[in-house]
């Protein structure tokens, strides 16, 4: 894990903000960029394969409300089911992005539960680290993959908190902290916050940062949520550096006894 105090640092750069929010499933790009703004987030992800950053020259692009002079675009290859195409999908992310290095790599399982596919994604990650790419990876929670990933040369890791857009928070908090103790590179939850408690737990468990895109623009109010999660994640983090209170089996009053009059 990193030091405690800096700001989030991602492949040697810095960022101030904690949360990393995607860009699809908005209303339209307006929103976007309303809810963007709002969360406060330096790095916007979005789906080589669903958006369009330059692909059509004739349409609408996402760099119109979301420029790369104002934030990091993260390439990501959401929708590729094998290593192939994941990686083919960030080498033309690369060339529409100017040589940008620092990409989102996923391989999913299969349509219904989006769940990594890990021999694909560990296989995919050593084809991009060896091509010069600054991978951040979505994975399982399985501590020992997590580790084949930063072994491999990956800057980040991601473990899923549940599965892609279900909006079910940490089902398994105690993996998390496994990855998070053995970790020499940032660890963020990537998939299934639902609301700002889940970001907050997430941070308070001592992850790095917390990606989310569903939990945002799938609120009645995606604005006020993306505020909602900027706050909760700096909530979060406070909370872990702060240390909580040890949990008792006993009450213990919040005021002092000794010295009372009787």
């Amino acid at each position: 894990m990193q030091n405690q105090e800096q700001g989030l640092t991602i492949a040697g750069k810095t960022y101030r903000s904690r949360l990393l929010v995607g860009s699809g499933k908005y209303r339209d790009l307006e929103q976007t960029r309303e809810a963007t703004e709002a969360s406060g987030a330096d790095i916007i992800t979005v789906a080589i394969r669903r958006v369009n950053i330059g692909q059509d020259p004739n349409a609408p692009s996402l760099l119109d409300v979301v420029p790369p002079t104002k934030y990091t675009i993260l390439p990501n290859t959401a929708g590729c089911y094998n290593a192939k195409d994941a990686v083919y999908t960030l080498q033309l992310a690369r060339e529409l992005l100017g040589g940008h290095k620092l990409v989102k790599l996923e391989v999913l399982g299969d349509e219904k539960t989006l769940f990594p596919n890990m021999p694909e994604t560990l296989k995919a990650a050593e084809t991009l680290v060896r091509d010069g790419f600054d991978v951040m990876v979505y994975c399982s929670d399985d501590p020992i993959q997590a580790r084949m990933l930063e072994e491999i040369g990956c800057v980040a890791v991601m473990p899923l908190a549940s599965l892609i857009g279900s909006g079910m928070g940490i089902l398994n908090p105690w993996n998390l902290s496994l990855i998070i103790e053995q970790a020499k590179v940032p660890v963020l939850v990537d998939a299934g916050v639902g609301t700002a408690s889940d970001a907050a737990i997430a941070m308070e468990l001592g992850c790095d940062g917390v990606l989310m895109n569903s939990a945002i623009a799938g609120a009645r109010d995606p604005v006020r949520m993306a505020r909602a999660m900027k706050l909760a994640v700096e909530a979060g983090r406070e909370a872990f550096l702060a240390g909580r209170m040890p949990r008792k089996f006993a009450a213990s009053p919040s005021s002092p006894m000794a010295g009372r009059a009787t």
